[in-house]
């Protein structure tokens, strides 16, 4: 059963090679982290690599430093299993953990700005080009195609390994990943309430579950891309491109359906939505709140699944983005919000072991893939690893790979938005909005600008 299931997740993931070409796990801590974890990780087989650096044939040790995220299991498990791996295929490599902080990127900017680039770090699609201007990041052309990687990748995942300019920048670890909107069923029966197809519909449940004391839906408003993403699931119902088509510039938030998604945002947030300090609650708290039965609904990627299956068990679903009306809803199921990047671990050029740091990098991609596939049962990967789940896959996913051959659009992650004044707006605009800083007039006029 397991087997059949990998197979038919695979090829619903080549299916949906036609989609859009994303780095996608759940907010990291900010705090740092020992050099090496505590965590257990099962063992599993290791890949010997045919061709090692210089630094690997010596034997000397070598210490790396890589900037990451170490949060929850998402994060936590993938990495811990691939420090273990890396003991057997690199002893003489030591990884030194930096954790990746919780702010969109500005850290590893400053640290950037101050010639402090860690070795190996995690680069989404605007680090990337900015740091592609600035050449403090590598081409990696060679070390994908000496190490295997690019035979390794799914064939619906191959153009996330490259940038605008033909060059591969860094080792994507996820393929097309999807922005979900989970829902507690136990609070919805408890309620006499139906899962929302209708914003009418929504506004009913906002109104009993404000009523009961409960958040409707907490949302980690302090980073950015989770409130670009509220946005965006909206967007989608009034304009299937949602925030991908405002970043190529094949659509205007000024248009019609982004003008009306930002209404309705508008007026969701002013019937309560959200928590008031949505804005200033991070990944953990939100998430607390909704694993707690605080809150009735949540919105984070696919990889959410396991961790919210773990703690809530058959209590806990996802639902198709609601919209205007019955209509509107039926037809949106076929489009999703969220997306793939060329987005990954990549390289500081000016790395005293820059040629090794490459081959681990590419390494503890691979790894990557493995333990989310093994571990947290998650094939959205961007490598066949080969590797099948230790248990069945969790009942949100199957309902999710089954759902895969009916999408027919997906939108981006702001991860991998490639125009970096739009990335800055949605976010930060998005977040106004949310706060009810912003109306929606002035949420689109500031958003426009940055078009």
């Amino acid at each position: 059963m397991k087997k059949k299931l990998v197979s038919a997740i695979a090829c619903m993931t080549v299916a949906a090679s036609t989609l859009v070409g994303c780095t996608g796990s759940s907010a990291p801590a900010d705090t740092a982290a020992p050099a090496e974890t505590q965590t257990e990780t099962p063992a599993a087989e290791t890949t010997t690599e045919e061709t090692k650096t210089e630094e690997t044939a010596s034997g000397d040790k070598v210490t790396l430093s890589i900037y990451t995220q170490y949060a929850d299991d998402d994060t936590k498990v993938p990495y811990d299993y691939a420090v273990e791996q890396l003991k057997e295929a690199y002893p003489n490599v030591e990884l030194n953990l930096i954790v990746q902080a919780q702010d969109d990127g500005q850290t590893l900017k400053t640290l950037a700005a101050t010639g402090q680039l860690p070795d190996i770090y995690q680069a989404s699609t605007d680090l990337i080009n900015t740091f592609r201007e600035s050449n403090q990041i590598m081409v990696i052309n060679d070390v994908a195609q000496s190490t295997g990687f690019l035979d390794k990748l799914y064939d619906a995942n191959k153009d996330l390994a490259y940038a605008e300019d033909g060059n591969i920048y860094a080792f994507p670890f996820s393929g097309q990943e999807y922005v979900l909107w989970y829902y507690n069923k136990a609070l919805f029966e408890e309620n006499g309430l139906e899962v929302p197809k209708t914003y009418d519909d929504l506004l009913n449940c906002i109104e009993v579950f404000k009523g009961k004391g409960i958040t409707p839906l907490a949302l980690f408003g302090q980073e950015g891309w989770n409130t670009a993403a509220a946005y965006d699931v909206i967007a989608t119902r009034y304009a299937t491109g949602g925030i991908k088509a405002l970043d190529e510039g094949t659509a205007s938030v000024t248009d019609e359906g982004y003008v009306e998604a930002a209404k309705m945002m508008e007026k969701l947030v002013a019937a309560g939505l959200y928590q008031e300090d949505a804005t200033t609650t991070n990944y953990d708290q939100a998430s607390q709140k909704f694993l707690s039965g605080e809150a009735a609904m949540f919105i984070n990627g696919q990889w959410y699944i396991e961790d919210a299956t773990k703690e809530l068990g058959d209590n806990v679903d996802w639902m198709f983005y609601p919209a205007a009306d019955e209509a509107s809803y039926e037809a949106g199921k076929a489009a999703f919000s969220g997306g793939g990047s060329a987005s990954g671990f990549a390289v500081n050029p000016d790395s005293e072991n820059a040629a090794l740091a490459a081959e681990v990098a590419e390494f503890i991609t691979e790894k990557y893939c493995e333990a989310k596939v093994m571990y947290r049962h998650n094939p959205l990967v961007a490598l066949d690893t080969g590797k099948e789940p230790d248990s069945e896959y969790p009942a949100m996913m199957k309902k999710l790979s089954d759902t895969l051959p009916t999408i027919t659009s997906t939108t981006k992650f702001t991860w991998g938005l490639t125009n970096s004044t739009f990335n800055d707006a949605i976010q930060s605009e998005s977040q106004g909005l949310v706060s009810g800083q912003f109306t929606a007039d002035e949420f689109v006029e500031n958003v426009a600008d940055a078009q």
